[in-house]
């Protein structure tokens, strides 16, 4: 069954004004590095001895590694201003190196120092291990929120989050809050740079503090705003194809949400044992005044647990996120690549996109197709073509490759292409659209994977 979502004119959005300021961002992050560096250099005098190289060494990693905790809090904290204008893929890009610089650094700071104070103290690795942990103080916290960042980052690499679920992944993952604070305090009393420098310890306790605020405004106290403001529920279940399922949630106020076609919320469903996991679901149409919709594909307990909600549930939603918009479109012409239940996002962008306007999409089987009869509609009242790429006869693929999308698009390298699909689709089919001669400027994709 096909869910009927009426079509009605979108609010306009005014899009943001200015390009995105991704570089803004990165040098100002990238100069906060330096003047970190440039604070161990202010308090060093000279470095004498391998003892001295090992431990000055080891005091910058662990001095970057405390600014990289607070990049990678803050990168965590869902700040507007890089959701929406850099963008929630390559702000889950940045969030993911921070992470791994954060764990390099932390490695690399404990071994250095515990090697240079080895090295002062005539004594073995082992023994000053032993003896910084049980006799330095605030080492005792210090040491569990190390071992904390540790199985954040073990929890975080690929090849254990495909083998993980994602409600256990987020859960490890918010101990990251827990890592942080019981380091904090180490860093102040440990610190050289910071003991009798009012300047220096200001600033650190301004960098942390500000973090701090950012995730408190943005992860609790503008949710509880917006949810009170608009007090969402679930209006109604809908099959759109096997293990797929679209979720209307009505509410008061939508249009003020700001909300446009391409982005998405983070949602907790406060029923049937599904308020503990935010999940991002993107809207699977253009949203309206009194209703949002989203179209989800049962991938893991959460997802599954969809196709259970019952009408009248408390719905909690985060947002709204992502930047894979209108905005983005810098020619008439635009094609949208889709794969699985990656149709959610651009579904409502088929029916909203100025210009000319064709949707590929890659499932396989017809059985497989959701929202096909709403895309069939869309095409015929907006003059668009809808394409399918589907399995063979025999189960074999359909070559996506440079030269197949030429020859079915010849002017591809004028589009803009959007695309939405599992991560290993997208990264093969982005490699293909540049061999087709597709700038990267055209290319638009938003994936949620760290």
């Amino acid at each position: 069954m096909t869910t009927v979502y009426e079509r009605r004119a979108a609010p306009r959005v005014a899009p943001p004004a200015g390009r995105s300021p991704a570089g803004a961002v990165l040098a100002l992050l990238w100069a906060g590095a330096a003047a970190v560096v440039a604070m161990w250099w202010a308090d060093t005098g000279s470095v004498v001895g391998a003892a001295g190289w090992l431990t000055g060494a080891g005091r910058i990693a662990g001095l970057l590694c405390g600014y990289a905790c607070a990049v990678l809090v803050g990168l965590m904290a869902r700040v507007p201003l890089l959701e929406r204008r850099v963008g929630s893929d390559r702000v889950a890009r940045w969030h993911a190196m921070a992470g791994r610089y954060t764990v390099c650094l932390l490695v690399a700071h404990v071994v250095l120092i515990l090697l240079g104070y080895a090295a002062q103290d005539h004594a073995t690795f082992w023994h000053e291990a032993i003896t910084v942990v049980t006799d330095y103080p605030e080492m005792l916290k210090t040491t569990a929120g190390t071992v904390i960042l540790f199985a954040v980052g073990i929890t975080s690499a690929r090849a254990v989050r495909r083998r993980t679920s994602y409600e256990f992944w987020y859960y490890v993952h918010l101990l990251t809050y827990g890592a942080v604070f019981l380091a904090f305090s180490h860093q102040l009393v440990l610190g050289n740079e910071f003991n009798g420098h009012r300047i220096a310890t200001a600033a650190w306790y301004a960098l942390y503090l500000g973090v701090a605020a950012l995730v408190l405004w943005f992860r609790l106290l503008a949710p509880v705003r917006l949810n009170l403001r608009h007090r969402l529920r679930v209006q109604s279940v809908h099959r759109e194809a096997p293990g797929v399922y679209s979720v209307v949630v009505h509410g008061r106020r939508l249009d003020e949400m700001g909300a446009r076609p391409g982005q998405f919320f983070r949602w907790r469903f406060l029923g049937e044992g599904m308020g503990w996991t935010s999940t991002p679901y993107s809207l699977s149409a253009p949203p309206r005044p009194d209703l949002l919709r989203i179209t989800v594909k049962a991938l893991g307990d959460h997802s599954a647990a969809v196709s259970l909600l019952r009408p009248g549930t408390r719905v909690w939603a985060e947002g709204p996120y992502g930047s894979m918009t209108e905005d983005r479109q810098t020619s008439p012409r635009s094609l949208l690549i889709a794969a699985g239940v990656g149709i959610t996002p651009l579904r409502a962008l088929f029916e909203t996109l100025p210009g000319e306007v064709t949707l590929l999409y890659r499932a396989r089987t017809a059985e497989d197709l959701a929202l096909g009869a709403e895309l069939e509609a869309i095409a015929r009242w907006r003059g668009a073509k809808v394409l399918y790429a589907l399995n063979g006869p025999a189960g074999q693929r359909p070559n996506l490759t440079a030269q197949s999308l030429r020859a079915t698009f010849p002017d591809l390298a004028g589009h803009d292409v959007y695309i939405c699909g599992p991560h290993g689709f997208a990264r093969d089919l982005y490699e293909e659209l540049r061999a087709a001669g597709v700038p990267d400027r055209r290319i638009h994709h938003e994936s949620f994977e760290l």
